[in-house]
C-alpha cells in the first residue's frame, strides 16, 4: 500500500471574478521509504501540492489518502494532531524562532504533542547531535550560519520520527556547498530513519539522485523526462 496517495486532485482559488486553476485531477502515490523529487517552473503549484499533501490545506475536490486514511474525514483539530505525529516539514526559509535556542527550537514540536519538558529536552538533543549540531544547542538562530539553521530546522521536523518528510526548497536560500550538505543530510536520514520523502527543488542535480522525479507542469503530474 502507498504510504501517500491523491485521487484526481484539483485545487483552484477565486482570482477576481474568475477562478484560478493550479492543478486538476493530479493522481499521485507515494510508496513507503521512496524518496521522490518533484520539479517544474515557478507557479507551476509545486508548493501547493505539498500544502495538500501535508494537511496544511484542504483540496477543491479530489482525495487524499495517507495509509488508509481520507484526510478529507478528519475535522481540523484532528489534522493538526495527524500533522505533528505523522508529518515533518522543512521550508526553503528555516522559520526559526529567534528568541529560542536551537535545542528549544527542536523541542517545540514536541512539547505541542504532549511530551514533558526533560523528555523533549533529551529527544531534542539527540537530533541536534545527528545533524552534527551537539555543540550548538544552546545557541539562538543569530549565532548559527544559514547552513547550520536549516539543519536545526531538519532536526525540528523529524524530532517526532514522522513517516513522512515533506521538503520545499530545502537548500534554496543556501550556497552550493551548504546546500550539498544539507541534500546529503537529507538523504542520509532519508535512508537511517526509513523515511519516505517528497522533495519540491529547482536543482535537477539534487532530483537526480533521488529515487524517482516528476514534473509538475500545466497542472498536470508526470515523469521528468531529464531535459533542462
Amino acid at each position: 500500500m502507498p504510504l501517500v496517495r491523491t485521487v484526481e486532485l484539483t485545487r483552484t482559488y477565486r482570482s477576481g471574478a474568475a477562478d484560478l486553476v493550479v492543478f486538476d485531477g493530479v493522481n499521485l502515490e507515494v510508496e513507503s521509504g521512496e524518496c521522490l523529487a518533484i520539479v517544474g517552473e515557478s507557479g507551476a503549484g509545486k508548493s501547493t501540492l505539498l500544502h495538500l499533501v501535508g494537511a496544511l490545506d484542504r483540496p477543491t475536490s479530489g482525495t487524499i489518502y495517507f495509509e488508509d486514511r481520507d484526510l478529507s474525514q478528519l475535522t481540523d483539530p484532528q489534522l493538526a494532531e495527524f500533522r505533528n505525529r505523522e508529518i515533518g516539514f522543512v521550508w526553503q526559509i528555516h522559520y526559526l524562532l529567534p528568541e529560542f535556542t536551537a535545542l528549544e527550537n527542536v523541542m517545540m514540536p514536541l512539547l505541542i504533542g504532549g511530551k514533558n519538558h526533560g523528555e523533549a529536552e533529551r529527544e531534542a538533543a539527540v537530533w541536534l547531535g545527528e545533524v552534527g549540531l551537539a555543540d550548538r544547542v544552546s545557541h539562538r538562530s543569530g549565532e548559527l550560519s544559514g547552513g547550520e539553521q536549516q539543519r536545526v530546522a531538519l532536526a525540528r521536523a523529524l524530532v517526532t520520527r514522522p513517516k513522512l518528510l515533506l521538503a520545499d526548497e530545502p537548500t534554496g536560500n543556501l550556497d552550493l556547498r551548504n546546500g550539498e550538505m544539507i541534500f546529503d543530510l537529507l538523504r542520509d536520514l532519508h535512508r537511517s530513519h526509513q523515511l519516505t520523502s517528497i522533495i519540491v527543488t529547482h536543482n535537477l542535480g539534487f532530483a537526480r539522485r533521488c529515487d524517482r522525479v516528476l514534473q509538475l507542469e500545466a497542472g498536470r503530474l508526470a515523469p521528468w523526462t531529464g531535459a533542462a
